[in-house]
């Protein structure tokens, strides 16, 4: 099968395909516009980054057993490209693969995924419900109480920041800028 690039309403509908929770749907929105939040400050392509950032958990829903495997087989079956399939498979680096980030897309998702989780959980608790009034100091005295969002892996989201050589309040401000793109359609 030839591969092809697929555009956004490709990826949207494969997305859509395999995942139904609210939560789950609104995650990868959010980590898409965070991707391409990140692509338009670096000079990257927008639209393939945020497309990488959307269906990066394509398989987390139905198969959470076999998080990345099946989002392999999923996007290789819909003839994605290689790069697009490393990056997903990347993401999930030390907890369910072996594929390292290597490029500046890959490591920025790997950096943002769980991130992206976190600030949700920050902006949920305000009183606005929202990401437009969230701020870095409220997500980093967030960050230090260890049951709270205790999903999001603090660990990777260390490790990301330090992948992209950056410092993790100005990765918390780069994620929360890139989620009040889509602030309405997240709910947030």
């Amino acid at each position: 099968m030839t591969q092809h690039t697929p555009d956004r309403a490709e990826a949207l509908e494969i997305f859509l395909k395999y995942n139904k929770g609210k939560s789950l749907i609104n995650h990868g929105k959010s980590v898409e516009a965070v991707m391409r939040y990140f692509a338009s400050k670096n000079n990257e392509d927008p639209e393939k980054w945020g497309i990488i950032g959307l269906v990066h958990d394509i398989d987390y829903e139905m198969y959470p057993e076999e998080h990345c495997q099946k989002a392999k087989e999923i996007l290789e079956a819909a003839a994605w490209p290689e790069e697009y399939v490393r990056a997903v498979m990347s993401h999930g680096w030390g907890e369910v693969t072996d594929i390292k980030p290597e490029t500046l897309l890959e490591k920025t998702l790997y950096a943002v995924d769980e991130l992206c989780g976190l600030i949700t959980a920050c902006a949920l608790v305000r009183p606005s419900k929202s990401v437009m009034d969230l701020t870095v100091k409220s997500v980093k005295k967030k960050w230090k109480v260890k049951s709270f969002a205790a999903g999001a892996n603090r660990e990777i989201i260390t490790r990301g920041a330090e992948m992209l050589g950056c410092e993790l309040p100005d990765l918390m401000a780069d994620c929360i800028e890139g989620m009040k793109t889509v602030s309405d359609e997240i709910g947030l």
